[in-house]
């Protein structure tokens, strides 16, 4: 088991990341709130990570804190609830706005993540109340920004559509979301986050 990385990353285009540790590139999907900690120079960062095994592929996840591998890893045991939808909730809320929304029975909150219909909303709250307690610091991690990237070949508007789609949002809902934030001057993850946000609301 796989349980953390520490290289230089050497490729992203959320979900998806390469970190390369001597000499070898690990692909990794991370959720969005990942993203926004990464460091925009070359200098080292370690991943926390999680390893699926499917028949069709190995999958490694990457997290910037324990706490969020933890909580990825809690959702997964819920009914009905993969890693495709594991990281679009760690993506669209933070894991304290989460725990709020479990604690408040928020279904409204949930349901406006992609993938996430009334009856998951409400099976998340009734599995995830009593397991949140036993998670240390999920309810105290916050989110912070500070990706400041270069754009690729690709333009950061089209990267942040890509991403919304891969997060589990319809190819029109997704170009809607970024339509509606300014993105001049902002790079893929910015736009993403600002996305994010706005929908949230």
């Amino acid at each position: 088991m796989i349980g953390r990385l520490r290289g230089e990353i050497v490729h992203r285009q959320p979900p998806f990341l390469m970190l390369e540790v001597n000499g070898v590139g690990y692909e990794l999907e991370a959720p969005m709130s990942t993203f926004y900690n990464l460091p925009t120079g070359s200098e080292q960062v370690i991943l926390f990570t999680h390893l699926a095994v499917r028949d069709d592929a190995h999958v490694l996840y990457g997290f910037s804190s324990e706490s969020e591998r933890t909580l990825f890893r809690t959702l997964l045991r819920v009914s009905g609830v993969g890693a495709k939808m594991a990281l679009a909730i760690l993506s669209g809320m933070s894991a304290a706005d989460f725990a709020r929304c479990v604690q408040t029975e928020d279904i409204a909150a949930l349901v406006r993540l992609p993938g996430i219909g009334r009856k998951t909303a409400e099976r998340l709250i009734v599995e995830m109340r009593d397991r949140l307690d036993r998670l240390d610091g999920v309810s105290d991690t916050t989110r912070t920004a500070s990706a400041k990237g270069s754009a690729g070949a690709v333009s950061p508007v089209s990267d942040a559509v890509g991403a919304l789609i891969a997060l589990g949002y319809k190819p029109v809902e997704a170009s809607r979301m970024v339509r509606a934030v300014d993105s001049e001057g902002l790079n893929s993850e910015e736009i993403i986050r600002g996305a994010l946000k706005a929908v949230a609301k």
